[in-house]
């Protein structure tokens, strides 16, 4: 004879052993909804009860256990990841769901979704060439989705959690030495970035937040910089965005030389602006291209690169001229 979990008139063991759950006061469009889960243990029942009631309530496809992977991560985007994160940090979300997760994993059914589903992935996405660091950015995007179906009551465990990261090398950064950073800066003497990457070098900002700054947060008088947002390419539109973290957002006592670099960098930018006229689009800012529009990360690191180059100078990535500036600082 079926019996009932004690305290749970809709929830109750079959003669099979199975448990069997139902909402007493399910509806749906008006009509008593008759939507049963099951489970093999009460806790499993109960877990899907949950969320059967919650998707009834909200409206939502009930048929959760033949949801695959492919449509709770749309959902998953759409409702818990858009309003929580970073524009940014959203398209990076949705690449990679669209890119990796989705064309491995979507067609699995979220409920049957196994570690070693997985880890099959992580290794075609090695054998292509992916790095490790790409790899396991991935593997992080579908765990931060799979905690949201287990608090859900969609699954009974995260099974990402249950695969092994791929194993990255460690990034070995060897900055500029202070020999080395003067040489740069006899190079990039004259260059139109000159005043970029001698501001970069003298108070180490991140590249978002020296493409972003505009006139309006630099006092020269004051020898102060203030850092309040950063700039971002999103879907293909330039946003300003705010600083990461509240520590980020900062105030900066600029040094000599990088108030005189900015005292010539801001001429030469009026003589071009007076050069191009009405072509010039004015978004304020300290370091734009040569009609005033944001300047692409990707092309300022390119010419890093020619200038450390012609240099004789080891290569370096923008964000490493961070690193350069503390050494600086120490020296």
């Amino acid at each position: 004879m079926a019996r009932r979990a004690h305290g749970e008139g809709s929830i109750y063991q079959r003669n099979d052993g199975r448990w069997t759950a139902y909402p007493r006061d399910g509806y749906k469009n008006g009509k008593p909804h008759k939507k049963y889960v099951y489970g093999k243990t009460q806790r499993e029942a109960r877990r899907k009860l949950e969320a059967l009631k919650r998707d009834l309530a909200s409206g939502l496809p009930i048929d959760f256990d033949r949801q695959t992977i492919g449509q709770f991560l749309d959902r998953w985007l759409a409702e818990v990841v858009k309003s929580r994160v970073r524009p940014k940090t959203l398209e990076s979300y949705a690449m990679h769901v669209r890119r990796h997760l989705t064309p491995h994993l979507g067609h699995h059914q979220l409920t049957k979704l196994a570690p070693d589903h997985v880890q099959a992935m992580m290794n075609d996405q090695l054998a292509s060439g992916l790095s490790p660091r790409s790899v396991n950015y991935t593997r992080s995007v579908l765990r931060s989705a799979l905690n949201h179906a287990l608090r859900w009551g969609y699954v009974a465990r995260n099974v990402a959690t249950l695969v092994d990261p791929a194993r990255e090398r460690p990034t070995e950064v060897r900055p500029l030495t202070p020999e080395q950073a003067r040489a740069f800066r006899d190079a990039a003497t004259g260059h139109r970035l000159e005043a970029l990457f001698a501001v970069v070098l003298a108070v180490g900002l991140r590249q978002g937040e020296a493409l972003g700054l505009r006139w309006e947060d630099v006092e020269l008088d004051s020898s102060l910089l203030h850092v309040r947002h950063t700039l971002q390419k999103i879907e293909g539109e330039w946003c300003f965005v705010e600083t990461k973290t509240d520590r980020s957002r900062r105030t900066i006592n600029l040094p000599p030389v990088s108030v005189v670099a900015l005292r010539a960098h801001r001429e030469r930018q009026l003589r071009e602006e007076f050069v191009v006229g009405s072509l010039w689009q004015s978004f304020g800012l300290v370091f734009p291209s040569s009609r005033g529009t944001p300047l692409d990360g990707s092309n300022v690191t390119h010419r890093l690169q020619r200038l450390l180059e012609q240099s004789g100078l080891p290569r370096q990535r923008f964000h490493d001229l961070r690193h350069c500036c503390a050494s600086l600082l120490l020296a």
